[in-house]
Order: C-alpha cells, then structure tokens, then sequence
C-alpha cells in the first residue's frame, strides 16, 4: 500500500493551502467591495482574492508535491 503523503506535516500543508484558497474564493463571492466606495478599492479586493487563491493552491501542491 502507498502512502499518499510523506508524514503529519503534508496534511497540515494541504489542509493550509485549501483553507488559504477557500477564503479567496469566498471573498470572491461574497462580493465584499459592494460595500465599499471607490474603484481602486474594488480593483485591489479582486486582485487580493485572487492572489490569495493562489497562494493557496500553490502552497498545497508545493506541499503535497515535495
């Protein structure tokens, strides 16, 4: 049988990244810029979520991948 992560600290890494990735998403859909004014505002909520999405995508796949 094969192991699907090395040891305790993978899962740890993975289950971070996930949680990493599931708050950007829902920053994404929860839309929190409608209640905030300016479109420079709106711009960076967007980007940061986004960037947060792969942060945390990237660091479960770094980690599960290592």
């Amino acid at each position: 049988m094969q192991q699907v992560f090395a040891d305790r600290l993978d899962v740890f890494g993975v289950l971070v990244g996930v949680f990493v990735a599931l708050v950007g998403v829902g920053t994404l859909v929860g839309m929190p810029w409608q209640y905030s004014g300016g479109g420079l505002v709106t711009v960076l909520q967007i980007f940061g979520s986004v960037v947060a999405v792969g942060v945390g995508v990237g660091l479960a796949w770094l980690t599960h991948t290592q």
